[in-house]
Parts: structure tokens; C-alpha cells; sequence
């Protein structure tokens, strides 16, 4: 790890002690900290990399989670909010709307595919799903179909962490804590080819959404969700015209498809939007994360002009919103953040370049512990195996003491930050920053192999 200048020792110990006293970090098992076992206060980011209190330096290889796409530092980014608050600091799009909002709103719909043209702003992530969740209901009631309600989603597949948007998440451990969760989520199996059998037809997983419908009952199914390229389980890819069949089952039973791009957008799988990458136009997009490289918290829903054609007549209401959402300030480091996407072309940069980062992932197939490489762009996952010939996985005691006991933290330790994570088989996942480079690459591998040589030996002992 490179040394930067670092926090004063006094001030790092105060730091901790706050940080311990009374910040509730999420997704944290809050109880591993203290006893000598420090929070990771990071302090500073420059392009693709942070710093912590102490000085070390970190390649991050993760995006902070996977939304820092333009690179950590960007002065343009400050700069455009600091004019927004210079001319308007907030106004609500409950009943009213302002310039910046109007812009990004148009910029959007000039990026998406097909007819969808119509942009509703949310604060993040989950907020966009469960709009998308609740317009999906709310479109097929206005129409008098009150009675479709279910979505159908991906198992192991993550959408957020709303009550809504839970009941699509297809993780058991993410919603046991917080069951009965609001009705309709249904599951189907996703598309982790790598664990198929080599027999099966490689469009099973989308003959298994028709399936799904026709058993819940065609009349009750608003929504299929999915992501371009799904996150939770490790970067699982669809095979050739899995897409272009959900399209075909979608609209054959009346059925709205959410591309849930949360992730997927803004260039991460080089281009703006997900679906492009796999030749698709979904009803709904759902966005967030990249949209302002996280330096503004900002989300929308993307849909088209059929689904948001009856909430345009009359004194029909989309009854839902968010005070925050499309906030001026958020809505102009969007626009200057996607300003940097088109002069720097990263989305361009990235299909220059994936094929590289891709290569220099599968040189570490030649490490007994790696089982499969996978994703597409600048987001892709390794999966870790305790036997290569028959691809024997890991229990969850071994999984544990492999991923938290030990990967997490020497990866880190090592100067990488990326997600070393478990729902569904042990994977490593990897998401830089669009800007990053062969000199990226190069410092990934050289962790990576060190670190997953080492974890071999830990499991052989």
C-alpha cells in the first residue's frame, strides 16, 4: 500500500471511538469491531483509488458499490453543485418542477432505448424498485386489472431492501429478518451457467418464467424483474436470447419487464444502459448508484410512453413520491457527471478495455481455488471452489472462515477493496472505476493471486 498524508493520531483515536459510540454502519456486523479490531475509516479518494486515516492507500476495485463510476475526486462534480445551491438549494417535484430536473429528465430519456421517455426521480436504489413495483400494480389496476400484483424475480437476485423491493430479492437471509414482507414476490432460478448441467437447453431458466406465470395464474402477474447482468450470487451473464425470450413471455401474458439497472447502468457494462449489452427494451428501467457517480444521492424509474400514457389523463394520480427525489442539486452533478461520461467517452473506454481486465482475471484459472470467471464490462466475479474437476463448493462453516475470516480482511490488508461475498457460492467481485487501466489490472492480479495462493494453503492445512 502507497502512504499519503494521514490523520493525527489523536484524531484517528477520536474518530474510532465516535465511530464505535454511534455510527450504525449497514450490512455490518457491528459486534467484530473494537478489542484491537478497527472500523475502516476512509478519509480521501483520488481516481481510482482512497485513502484511510492512517495514509494507506487503496485500489478500489469495488466502485465504493459499484457506483463511483467516473473515478474518486472530481472537482467538475463539486463545482456543479456548488452553482446549483448558488441559484436554487431545493424545490420539491411534488406539483412543481425545476430546470435541472426538466434537463436530466430529457438527457435520459435521450439515452434510452426504445419509447421510454418518461423519468420519475427517486433518492436511490430500493426507491427506484419499489416505484417501479408500485407503478407496475398501479398501471395494470388503472387498466382493470386490479388483480395482478406478483412479481417474479431471480433467486439469489438482489433489488433492494425496502419491504416492496425485499419481496423480489432472492436472498433467504436478506428477508427471513423481516418476514411477512409485502405479498407477491415469486421466485425462479437464475442464470448461473457455470452450475448447470451440460445437458441443459440454454434457454431453461427463461422457459422457467413462463412456467412460473402460467402456475401463479397469468391474471395475477404484474412484473417480471431482472438485471441485465445479476449481482448477488457473482456477475451471472444471460445466455444468447435469454432476454429476447422473457420479451416474447412478458408480452404474451400482459406482463410488464423491470430491467433492474441499478447497477448495470451508466456505463458499467459499457454502455448507458444495460440492456443495451444484451439487445433488449424492458417496459421500466430502474437506475441509481452511477447516475451521479455517487456523489449525489440520486434514482429513477425510466418508463415508457405505453406505461405512463394513463397516469397522463385526466385527474389520474401516480399517488407516490419522495421529498428528495430529483433534487436540484443531485439533478446537476448528474448532468455534469454525464458530461464526463461523453467527453471522456467511458462507456467507450470500457469496451476497449474489458477484454483485457477479463484476460487478466482468467490467468488465474491456473490457481487450484478458482473455479469460474465470469461477467461482462468492468464488472465481473471469480468463483471459488474447493475442488476444480467436480466443482465442490464450500459449506457455510468453511465459507465463513474463508470469506470473513480471512479473504475480506487480507484483501484489503493487501491494498484491494472488493467484495469477497456468499450469497450463493463463495465469489470474489469486481467493479473499478470506469477510468481504470492496464496499471489497475496489473495491481488487481498481483493481489489477487497472492492473496488466493495463500487462502489454498489455509484450506489445505
Amino acid at each position: 500500500m502507497a502512504i499519503a498524508s494521514q490523520t493525527t493520531g489523536a484524531a484517528r483515536a477520536e474518530l474510532q471511538e465516535l465511530a464505535m459510540r454511534h455510527l450504525w454502519m449497514h450490512f455490518s456486523r457491528m459486534g467484530s469491531y473494537g478489542r484491537g479490531q478497527e472500523i475502516p475509516i476512509i478519509v480521501r479518494g483520488d481516481g481510482c483509488y482512497v485513502y484511510d486515516e492512517h495514509g494507506n492507500r487503496y485500489l478500489d476495485g469495488l466502485s465504493a458499490l459499484f457506483c463511483v463510476n467516473a473515478g474518486h475526486g472530481r472537482a467538475e462534480l463539486g463545482e456543479a453543485a456548488a452553482r446549483q445551491v448558488s441559484e436554487l438549494d431545493f424545490y420539491t417535484l411534488w406539483s412543481y418542477a425545476h430546470p435541472r430536473a426538466i434537463e436530466l429528465a430529457a438527457r435520459i430519456a435521450s439515452l434510452a432505448p426504445g419509447d421510454l421517455n418518461r423519468v420519475f426521480f427517486t433518492s436511490g436504489g430500493s426507491e427506484a424498485v419499489e416505484s417501479a413495483l408500485k407503478l407496475a400494480r398501479n398501471y395494470h389496476r388503472i387498466r382493470g386489472k386490479g388483480q395482478k400484483h406478483k412479481v417474479i424475480a431471480r433467486e439469489i437476485a438482489y433489488h433492494g431492501t425496502s419491504l416492496g423491493a425485499l419481496s423480489a430479492t432472492g436472498i433467504t437471509d436478506l428477508r427471513a429478518q423481516f418476514e411477512p414482507l409485502a405479498p407477491g414476490g415469486c421466485h425462479v432460478p437464475n442464470t448461473n451457467l457455470y452450475r448447470w448441467p451440460d445437458d441443459r437447453h440454454p434457454l431453461w431458466a427463461a422457459a422457467a418464467i413462463e412456467e412460473r406465470i402460467q402456475f401463479e395464474g397469468p391474471d395475477t402477474v404484474a412484473a417480471v424483474i431482472l438485471e441485465p447482468v445479476q449481482n448477488a450470487g457473482g456477475c451471472f451473464v444471460p445466455p444468447d436470447g435469454y432476454f429476447q425470450q422473457v420479451r416474447e413471455i412478458c408480452d404474451r401474458y400482459d406482463v410488464l419487464m423491470i430491467s433492474d439497472e441499478v447497477i448495470c447502468a451508466w456505463g458499467r457494462l459499457g454502455h448507458w444502459l444495460g440492456c443495451e449489452r444484451f439487445g433488449y427494451v424492458p417496459d421500466l428501467i430502474t437506475v441509481a448508484k452511477a447516475l451521479t457517480s455517487a456523489y449525489a444521492p440520486m434514482g429513477a424509474v425510466i418508463a415508457s410512453d405505453a406505461i405512463a400514457e394513463p397516469f397522463m389523463q385526466g385527474d389520474v394520480s401516480f399517488a407516490h413520491g419522495f421529498t428528495f427525489a430529483g433534487h436540484p442539486v443531485a439533478s446537476a452533478v448528474a448532468m455534469a457527471n454525464l458530461d464526463v461520461f461523453e467527453q471522456e467517452n467511458l462507456c467507450g473506454h470500457v469496451l476497449a478495455k474489458e477484454a483485457e481486465f477479463r484476460q487478466m482475471l482468467e490467468t488465474l484459472h491456473d490457481l487450484p481455488i478458482v473455479g469460474d470467471v465470469r461477467g461482462a464490462g468492468f464488472f465481473q466475479a471469480i468463483e471459488l471452489v474447493k475442488d476444480k474437476e467436480t466443482k465442490e463448493g464450500f459449506d457455510d462453516e468453511e465459507a465463513e472462515d474463508l470469506l470473513r475470516g480471512f479473504l475480506s480482511g487480507e484483501l484489503y490488508r493487501r491494498g484491494l477493496i472488493c467484495r469477497a461475498d456468499d450469497r450463493g457460492d463463495p465469489v470474489i467481485q469486481l467493479a473499478p472505476p470506469l477510468i481504470a487501466d492496464s496499471e489497475q489490472f496489473e495491481e488487481i492480479h498481483d493481489v489477487l493471486r497472492g492473496v488466493l495462493s495463500d487462502a489454498w494453503e489455509r484450506i489445505r492445512r
